[in-house]
């Protein structure tokens, strides 16, 4: 029986991830959702950017922390460890939820591009990015990720072993190609908003502190890691040249 609601837990904690990335989809691009990142200021700018900051650092604080292996460690004492990843998982986009909810428009356009096929060519880049990302997370096990292969072989009552280090594709490229790909999808606005600069700015920097805190955890993993920093870009790819990579266990 709590084998069977670890499962049901997990497989939860993934719907609602994955519900929750689709609307930051159309949250970010103000693509077919009731509330966006823009639409008429509801209140004073300061507050309204005050509110912003509080809503981005609370994400940031609550992914790194919960990534940590002291905070894995400290968890699981009163999480089954099945369940670990998949609370992660329900915790963000928790996080995420709150941010959508309580998101202030700013008002303001920073710059807005007139041409139809410049618009469209930066809707495709944007959609793209989360394309990226997508196939970044199956590159590097995408159920793993997001919990799933955990509750999934505690349910069969099989060991969970850790992933090897690997070489796919993307990652011989750029050691973060995800991160990438979220930054190019926040980035390639054809309308940039004051509220929207603020996020990509949020999130931009969130993504190369982040990334400090991760290849040190990675290089404490994996001592390949350390040659493979070495070799591999972080975030932009060397052009004509080719890299054996490895894999990178997000946070």
């Amino acid at each position: 029986m709590k084998r069977s609601l670890i499962l049901v837990y997990g497989v939860l904690s993934y719907v609602i991830f994955f519900a929750t990335f689709l609307y930051a989809v159309g949250f970010v691009g103000n693509y077919l959702v009731p509330v966006s990142i823009d639409g008429p200021p509801q209140v004073p700018l300061t507050q309204a950017l005050l509110i912003n900051l509080g809503l981005l650092t609370l994400f940031a604080v609550q992914h790194s922390l919960m990534a940590r292996p002291f905070f894995k460690r400290w968890l699981t004492r009163y999480v089954p460890r099945a369940a670990e990843r998949s609370t992660f998982v329900l915790a963000s986009s928790l996080a995420l939820i709150v941010l959508f909810i309580f998101w202030q428009p700013m008002g303001g356009v920073v710059w807005h591009v007139e041409n139809q096929v410049a618009r469209c060519t930066l809707h495709t880049i944007s959609i793209l990015g989360y394309g990226i990302v997508f196939v970044s997370t199956f590159l590097i096990n995408h159920f793993d990720l997001f919990g799933l292969r955990q509750v999934w072989l505690n349910w069969r009552k099989r060991e969970e072993t850790p992933l090897e280090f690997g070489t796919p594709w993307l990652y011989r490229l750029v050691r973060h190609p995800l991160y990438l790909g979220f930054m190019i999808a926040f980035w390639a606005a054809p309308t940039m908003t004051i509220a929207h600069l603020v996020f990509a700015l949020g999130c931009t920097g969130y993504i190369l502190g982040a990334i400090q805190l991760e290849e040190r955890d990675l290089a404490d993993a994996h001592p390949e890691y350390r040659d493979y920093r070495r070799r591999v870009p972080m975030l932009i790819p060397r052009l004509g040249r080719r890299h054996k990579g490895g894999l990178e266990q997000t946070a």
